[in-house]
Order: C-alpha cells, then structure tokens, then sequence
C-alpha cells in the first residue's frame, strides 16, 4: 500500500498538481510568496475545515494553519498540515501533525501541575472573596478614614485655640492669665498627642489583622508563581526540536541567547515547527511551506480569512534558525542588494537641499547585512558635505521621495520642520480592496507586536495617537488608488490603517505583513510641500510614479 494512504498525516497532493514543478529551495518562512503547491493544498486544508460544522464556532475566533509539501525516499509527494495552539480543546486530530509535544495529555505531568496551580488560584479566589477578609479590609478602610477625619478635627481645633490666645495675648493680661494660656495650649497639644497614640493604636490593630490575610496570599501567590516558572522550564525540556541533520535542541536551549533568555508562553505550538518535526520524525523531506489564517481577524492584529502570513519572529524565530539546518533555503529577499546596479534619481537640487526618488527595496540608510542604501550613495555624491544628509526615512518596500540637506545647519531647520509638522507629506498607495469611504480621517493608535516584531498593533490602551487622512483617487475592478496624508509619523502608519477592519479594511497591494505578498508594496512618497530657509514656499515637490506591469499609480 503506497504511504500516502496508510499515514493518516500525510496527504497526496491534489490532481491539479500534476506538472507543476517542484521547489528548487525551501521556503524562506519569513518573507516568501507561496508556492503553486502550497497554495493547492491550502486550498484543500481550507475544504476540510469549511466541513467540520463541529468546529465553526471557534474556528470563526481565528487561527493559523500550516501546510508543508513534503518528498518521500521513493520521489513521490504529498502534504502534511498543521494547526498553531489548539483545537477542539484537543492537540490531536487525524487530519493534522500531531504536536511536538502534548501538553494536554490526561496523565501526563502538565496537567497535574496545571491542577496544582489551578487549585491554588481557587484558594486565592476563596480567601480573597471571604467575607472575613473583605470586612477586615473594609474596616480597616473605614478606620483610616475615619482617623483621617477626627485627626483634621482636632488640628482645626488646635488651630482656632491657638487663634484664640494669640488674640488674648495682644491684651493686657496679669501673669496668672498668661500661665494659664501657657496651660491650656500644653493641655490641648497634649490631648492631641493621645488621640493620636489611640487612632494609631487602632490601626495597627486592625492592619495588623489584614496583614495575616495579606501575607497568606502573598505566600499563595509566590507558590503559584514559583511552580508556573518550573512547570514552564520543565515544559520547554519537552520539547525536542529536530532539524534536517537529526541534531535535536529544546527550546530551553534554542532561546539561551535571545535578548529574553527564556522561551515566550505558546512556544513551539505554531504550526511550521510542528510539520517540520514530523517530516523529520518520520523521513520526510521538507519542500516547501505556507501559513494561512482561518476566521475573523484578532482585535489588535490584522488577519485575514484565507491569506498566507510569514512565520512570527517572537516564537518561531529561534527555532526554525535550528530546524532549518540541513536545508538548502531560499535567501531572505530583504538581504538582496537589488539596487546595486539602478542609478540614483534625484527630482531637485540646489546650492542646500537634494531631493532623490528612492526605489522600492532600497534601504534608507544601511542596515545590518551591509545593503546599499540611499546615505550611501549620498555619501559618494557629497563627500565634502559636513550634513548627516538625509533628513527622514522611508521603509525599505516603500518607494518615493527623500529629502537630504547638504548643509548642517539647513538638516537642523528641515528636521525641526518635520518635528513640528511643516513639510507636508503625501503618499499614493494601491489598495487591494475597494473602501467604503471616499474620503476620511483614520484615527486608530498603533504600539509595537512585541512578540512578532516589526509588526504594529492597535492598542487602545497601549497604542500612540496616529491619525491619518485619505482620498480615493481611482477604483478599477477590485484594486482602489488612494492619497495618504499622515498627520503623525507612526511605524508602518499608512499600512495599518490601510489594513485594519476599523480604518479602510483594504490592505496595500503587496504588503506581506498585512495583506498579501505581490512583486512589491505599492506605496510611494509622492509629495513633499516645505518652506525652504533660502527660497520662498516651496511649490510641491513630486515624484515620478510607480509601474509594474499593469498596475500603476502616480504621483
């Protein structure tokens, strides 16, 4: 019996395949475009769960799937699939990869410290629920309160006496009456002293009472702590990961040396590490993989029912630096010098000022991996400037246009323009999707994903103000061509709100990050508007506008 039949994980790739090429190289999981098999059998993971009616409910919440092509020993293929977390309160389904390991076990030694831990919470509950507890706490309250009240009492009182014998003393007084002020002040700082002692007395009677409750869940509360961080270093023990060497690390060892130390809560239950084990596990060699997302999108992400995302960078990036040992990867494109070759366009100079149109791809100023950039070549054309140059960025995939001062005191005026937000600023975008909308303000505050960096979120609680204003421009078919004012500089601003359900619920054509991968972003810088120190208003500066193919927007 062929393999593919008597392994209920493994599925034979779909009719539709037959001719299509295999992949030269594995995927590069944090930036690639599917793969034609990749995406045929997502399209038949995504059949399968449109039947499971049991799952409907939670599957509507959201969550990611994987799909790994796979080769076997004898050259014949087929696919492996992959839920991240759980689903159905359950790791093991016969359609999908088993997990790495199963936490959810009856037996096993998660579940019985997750029922330690648990019973400990309903201790803390309980205690802090008890009506003895609550009605220390109460009293407690009342009495600082109360305390609080009789003490300004009493300093008033004290007061206004004092106030008294002050007018008495400018009097003519007999030496008895002035020792019997003399009295009456020591009497009264005297009394206030008691009622002090007694108020305090009362209190710590009374915090000292709270204070036994207090160190009872203090002392609950650190033993849930302590046994939660052993039971999660015990937990990540468990998880043995693999790579196409057979080398295996668990995760313990794989985040030593990331700048948390410590492997992030869900770890090694996305979906990618989970196909990846099992094509090792099991002599399966790893062609090619996607993720895609089923169901609405999570309140502060931007997810989309169907579309295919690029590994998270928080969990999966330390582990798939390991599991992909072994196999032959596609280059991560954001390494690529692309431009090394494409001349530098500039749209204005003078005697100050430069302004360049920076092409999509091309780093603002150098990166890590040593790429050309646009300082650079600013650098080479200027060598005698005493300027830092550039005076903003753009992103890598956004093209447009930059603008440099050749002087340094010109950098200082032009940065402090942008700084107080004279430079106007306009962005021409391809949207894929059409808005509602024709024209808007966005107002939706963004912060970091700090588990999936360089993602952004909005976050009502923790998100910075970002407002954004828009026009339609053009609508053709299912793509929109819109003008972008951003009114704050927020990181990728322009691609969130574009995005995100509560802004124009229309991704940017070719953002990989929120929307879907295509040949570029199709987001360019196209206008810059400033009063120049050495000239009158500037008129607008623009520049040329961006064509690939069919698809075109200008400036």
């Amino acid at each position: 019996m062929n393999k593919l039949y008597s392994d209920s994980y493994l599925h034979p790739l779909p009719g539709q395949a037959i001719g299509i090429p295999l992949p030269v190289r594995f995927t590069y999981p944090f930036h690639y475009t599917p793969h034609p098999l990749v995406r045929l059998a997502a399209e038949e993971v995504l059949h399968y769960l449109s039947t499971r009616n049991d799952w409907q409910e939670e599957l509507q919440q959201g969550k990611m799937f994987g799909v790994l092509i796979v080769q076997q020993a004898d050259g014949s293929c087929g696919y492996l699939a992959a839920f991240s977390g759980n689903l159905a309160g359950s790791n093991l389904h016969p359609f999908f990869v088993p997990p790495v390991y199963d936490l959810l076990q009856p037996d096993g030694f998660f579940r019985i410290e997750e029922a330690n831990i648990s019973a400990i919470n309903r201790q803390i509950r309980k205690l802090e629920g008890s009506p003895e507890y609550q009605s220390c706490e109460a009293a407690l309250r009342n009495a600082r309160n109360s305390a609080g009240q009789e003490l300004e009492r009493a300093r008033q009182e004290l007061k206004n006496a004092r106030a008294l014998r002050e007018a008495r003393r400018r009097e003519p007084l007999t030496p008895e009456e002035q020792e019997a002020l003399i009295r009456e002040s020591q009497f009264q700082k005297a009394e206030y002293k008691r009622l002090e002692k007694r108020l305090k007395d009362q209190l710590l009677h009374l915090q000292e009472k709270a204070d036994q409750y207090r160190e009872r869940l203090e002392q609950m509360k650190q033993e849930r702590k302590s046994r939660s961080a052993r039971l999660q270093k015990e937990l990540f023990g468990q998880f043995h990961m693999l790579n196409a060497r057979g080398e295996s690390k668990d995760l313990c060892e794989l985040f030593r040396d990331t700048p948390q130390g410590t492997p992030p809560a869900g770890t090694g239950e996305c979906a990618l590490p989970k196909l990846l084990q099992y094509a090792y596990l099991h002599q399966l060699k790893p062609l090619a993989m996607g993720e895609f997302w089923w169901g609405n999108s999570p309140k502060n992400e931007i997810r989309r029912h169907g579309h295919f995302y690029p590994s998270c960078s928080g969990k999966c990036a330390p582990i798939l630096k390991h599991m992909l040992i072994g196999l032959e990867v596609d280059p991560n494109p954001l390494v690529e010098n692309r431009h090394h070759d494409t001349p530098l366009e500039i749209i204005y100079e003078d005697p100050w000022i430069v302004v360049v149109n920076k092409p999509a791809g091309m780093l603002s100023v150098p990166g890590k991996n040593g790429l050309d950039s646009v300082l650079q070549r600013l650098q080479e054309l200027y060598p005698e400037s005493d300027s830092p140059l550039l005076v903003h960025r753009l992103d890598m995939d956004t093209s447009g246009l930059l603008l440099a001062a050749k002087d340094k005191n010109i950098h200082q005026c032009l940065q402090a323009l942008f700084e107080t937000r004279q430079i106007r600023k306009r962005y021409t975008a391809l949207l894929q999707g059409t808005p509602r909308q024709d024209e808007e303000t966005i107002d939706l505050p963004l912060c970091p994903d700090f588990s999936d960096r360089p993602r952004q979120q909005v976050n009502w609680e923790l998100g910075k103000k970002a407002v954004t204003r828009f026009r339609v421009e053009e609508r053709s078919g299912g793509t929109t061509r819109v003008s972008f004012w951003p009114l704050t500089g927020r990181t990728h601003q322009l691609r969130v709100h574009a995005a995100h359900p509560e802004g124009l619920d229309s991704p940017i054509l070719g953002d990989p990050l929120y929307g879907n991968q295509a040949d570029r972003l199709y987001l360019h810088a196209a206008e810059l508007e400033f009063t120049h120190r050495y000239g009158r208003n500037h008129p607008p500066l623009q520049g040329s506008s961006f064509l690939t193919g069919n698809k075109q927007t200008g400036a």
